[in-house]
């Protein structure tokens, strides 16, 4: 019976995913749906961006061992994320019309530095994505009470979400998330219900158990070494999540500005405060079987959600909860797949074939997204990384590489391009020497220490004279603003 409700439910969500994409006409369409979607879909979209894998089995399991303080980076940090991004993107990038974000990058400074931080971009996906399809894998596992391998059924999730996304681009992600939401959302309320009614004393018990046990304290001991770990991990996803294309393509999806800025912020408020109801679950199974939980923290911490619902829930509660965890992967799944392939099309492709037509440039997004989709199954099949770690690292790369130069790019009139390719390099390399040459034996998190080099070489290297030269000198943004509201016909002022 459930694994028949999971396959009717599939099959619904690639319908309506293909219906939509019955509205895509044009690139534009394929990416930012428009620039056509108002505040309730906008906060859907936002929302699901963030509540996949990680937030129904990663953050869970790490608030179940080490409390409040393991999970700074997500919902924490990441919630954060969303709300300074809301306020940039709307208030000074949504005006540019846009595609990605490595348009920007082009406009403010030059092509070189576009693809520079748009393969910084693509390459933090990587294990975002990964994530996304490993919990996918898992989950056909547990339904189908392992006769799908965990492989098996990674490779039937990420055809199951390319084939609509592929098809429907913005369009299938936008209308599918404000759907899921809802289902994610109440399949997971109900479950908490009655998680919550199988522990004396109830959900009252729960939190006072978890404070006992320290769980709540969000601040680590007065150790440096602790409070530098801690703080490394809040700020990587806090500032590294930054300059994310699914971050901006929702945000400049939105009607208008003032739609995209609330948006954001509304998905991260709904989203920092319903976090906390799949912990909630995960902590109140330690209660309900310690022995059988405690197990499981141990070999396999993911599984615990799966495992408490089978084994103490009515089968109509495992339907609901399956389904709001299917909804929430595959909101997130098309989300970040999405995201870095109409980034690698747009300015890295796009730039060696320059005079593309439109129809021709919707098939290379299509064709990008399908090449992306391989690549990820291939690493997510064979990394023994686990959910909570692929996300958290996943980020590392944006800090160290691409933050400076966006937000210095927008707020600071006198960076450069010579200034936001030293920022580039100096980040990037200095972080990968520590990663390789020092690793975790390092006192600061190496990710932090290139987002250090990262600000001095755009400082000194706006400056200091200037040598290097390109065909699009950096200009202030409100030229931009200016520029392209002289094109607004065209999708990418170029």
């Amino acid at each position: 019976m459930l694994l028949w409700f999971v396959i009717f439910y599939l099959m619904v969500s690639v319908g309506i995913g293909l219906y939509a994409a019955t509205r895509v006409h044009n690139a534009k369409d394929f990416a930012v749906a428009g620039r056509s979607l108002p505040l309730p879909v906008v906060t859907a979209t936002v929302f699901a961006t963030w509540f996949g894998a990680e937030a129904v089995f990663g953050v869970p399991a790490t608030f179940v061992k080490e409390g409040l303080t393991g999970i700074a980076a997500d919902p924490f940090g990441s919630s954060m994320c969303l709300v300074i991004a809301g306020i940039l993107f709307s208030r000074y990038l949504y005006r540019l019309n846009i595609l990605t974000l490595g348009d920007f990058y082009r406009m403010r400074y030059s092509r070189t530095v576009e693809v520079l931080t748009s393969l910084c971009i693509v390459a933090a996906y990587l294990g975002w994505v990964a994530a996304q399809i490993k919990a996918l894998g898992l989950i056909f596992h547990v339904v189908t009470d392992g006769t799908v391998s965990q492989e098996t059924g990674m490779i039937l999730g990420t055809a199951i979400v390319l084939t609509y996304t592929t098809f429907g681009g913005m369009f299938s992600v936008a209308i599918l998330d404000f759907v899921q939401m809802f289902v994610s959302m109440s399949g997971l309320f109900f479950i908490a219900w009655i998680i919550s009614g199988k522990v004396s004393g109830g959900a009252t018990a729960v939190i006072d158990h978890a404070s006992l046990a320290g769980k709540l304290n969000f601040f680590p001991e007065m150790d440096p070494l602790k409070w530098i770990a801690f703080l490394g991990a809040w700020l990587t996803m806090m500032l590294g999540s930054i300059p994310q294309q699914d971050v901006f393509q929702r945000v400049t999806s939105a009607k208008n500005a003032h739609v995209a800025l609330w948006g954001s912020v509304l998905g991260a408020l709904i989203y920092f405060s319903f976090t906390f109801v799949p912990m909630f679950i995960a902590y109140s199974a330690t209660l309900i079987d310690p022995t059988l939980f405690s197990k499981l923290l141990l070999e396999d911490s993911q599984l615990l959600l799966p495992a408490l619902v089978l084994q103490h829930t009515p089968l109509a509660a495992q339907v609901l909860f399956f389904g709001a965890v299917i909804s929430a992967i595959m909101s997130c799944s098309s989300a970040t797949l999405l995201a870095p392939s109409v980034t690698f099309a747009e300015n890295v492709l796009r730039g060696f074939w320059p005079k593309m037509n439109d129809r021709q440039f919707l098939w290379v997004m299509r064709a990008t997204l399908l090449g992306f989709g391989a690549t990820v199954l291939a690493f997510a099949l064979y990394s023994s990384s686990t959910i909570f770690e692929m996300v958290e690292s996943a980020y590392k790369v944006t800090l160290a590489g691409a933050f400076v130069p966006l937000l210095c790019g927008i707020l600071w009139k006198r960076a450069t391009t010579q200034g936001a390719l030293a920022a580039i390099f100096g980040g990037l390399l200095s972080w990968l020497m520590i990663e390789i040459l020092i690793g975790e034996e390092s006192l600061v998190p190496a990710q932090l220490i290139g987002l250090g080099i990262s600000a001095l070489g755009m400082l000194a290297g706006s400056l200091l004279p200037q040598w290097v030269e390109h065909k699009t000198p950096g200009r202030p943004l409100h030229e931009l603003q200016h520029h392209a509201a002289m094109k607004t016909h065209h999708v990418t002022p170029r």
